[in-house]
């Protein structure tokens, strides 16, 4: 019998998404005996092999996750034991100057609040959302994207939006005003442009500049931010943000638009996109969707709500018909096409995604729980 379980799945969904959470897992199993205290980040197409770190980069959080998903599914002590251990190897993310601590320490910590909580988990979160709310700059609206993996600081990034919501809200003292600021400058900066440019540089002035890196068309921008969205829509109810996601969503599922996004698409006209598809931003969007679908429905937006929930299933049952390996890996991610960086991989945020939206599928996780 199966090491895990995909616990709570029902009707039509306990078939294939079932099938796909369990495989997902069991490459969990695989992967976490191979990679020990390390991190992973990107594995080999070929041979299966994990690229790994030694502090987990911003995607720690999600291997965190993935191992917190594991315990919930499985049950056995000794995994959930392992997903703490984890978590608390992502300590050292506290201080660091990244917006990213998002990613890492939202995402890394969430579902160690299941049955039985964990208490150094908890401490983890709050340390992690003090330190983010000590970062927040009020004359900019934004905690920067920080000079922690190089480049310029003062950044506003899609990237810098998932998970920094729910953990600024956290934190006492003006905590919920600076997920607020933080939460809609960077949707009024990306939606300025059309397609959304997902990098603005502030400015000696106040104002703020178009950057270049990533490129407006990078296939993840739309899924951070409708995730940043489906944030504040949970912690900050305002009904201004639908607005916001309806652009978005527009966008990700207008005629001709893939289901599974190219990791970098050409400006409007252009012709057929350029580059590989990114199995990681379709797997992002999946989630948003299906959190996003909860959200309308409880508040009234019931057609809303169906449209979004079936785009979500749509792009989980495409990513498991067409991009799961027989060994539960979620082929076919690009971390990085400028760069030609693991351009056709499996990565560990898709890896999380595709699992936490399967979860979501299964009824494994609530659409709250993080």
């Amino acid at each position: 019998m199966s090491a895990v379980r995909a616990a709570g799945a029902v009707g039509a969904e306990a078939g294939w998404a079932g099938r796909a959470l369990a495989a997902v897992l069991e490459r969990v199993a695989v992967t976490a005996d191979e990679v020990g205290v390390r991190f992973p980040l990107y594995a080999d197409p070929c041979t299966g092999a994990w690229k790994t770190t030694a502090r987990g980069s911003w995607t720690g959080g999600c291997w965190a996750g993935l191992l917190w998903l594991r315990a919930l599914s499985s049950g056995a002590p000794e995994n959930r034991a392992a997903a703490a251990r984890c978590t608390g190897r992502l300590a050292h993310w506290v201080e660091q100057d990244t917006a990213t601590r998002g990613l890492v320490l939202w995402y890394g910590t969430a579902l160690a609040a299941g049955p039985g909580g964990d208490g150094a988990a908890a401490a983890l979160r709050d340390r992690a959302a003090r330190a983010c709310l000590a970062a927040y700059e009020p004359e900019r609206c934004v905690v920067p994207w920080g000079g922690a993996f190089g480049g310029p600081r003062l950044l506003a990034r899609a990237d810098g939006v998932p998970g920094l919501v729910p953990l600024l809200t956290a934190a006492p003292g003006g905590g919920r005003d600076a997920a607020r600021g933080h939460l809609t400058r960077h949707l009024a900066l990306c939606l300025a442009e059309d397609p959304p440019r997902p990098a603005w540089q502030a400015l000696p002035d106040g104002t703020w500049a178009p950057y270049d890196e990533p490129a407006p068309g990078w296939s993840r921008t739309a899924g951070w931010l409708l995730l940043g969205i489906a944030d504040g829509l949970t912690h900050l109810p305002e009904s201004g943000l639908w607005e916001a996601a309806g652009r978005l969503v527009a966008l990700r599922t207008a005629a001709g638009a893939a289901l599974v996004p190219p990791a970098q698409d050409g400006p409007p006209g252009a012709g057929p996109a350029p580059g590989p598809p990114d199995t990681s931003a379709a797997a992002i969007e999946a989630v948003a969707a299906l959190k996003l679908a909860a959200l309308a429905r409880a508040a009234g937006r019931g057609a809303e709500g169906t449209r979004l929930a079936d785009w979500g299933r749509r792009i989980l049952h495409r990513l498991s018909a067409a991009h799961l390996s027989p060994s539960g890996a979620l082929r076919d991610g690009c971390y990085d096409a400028a760069r030609g960086l693991a351009t056709s991989h499996e990565l560990v945020w898709g890896d999380f995604f595709f699992a936490w939206g399967l979860a979501l599928l299964t009824g494994l996780v609530a659409p709250d729980t993080m």
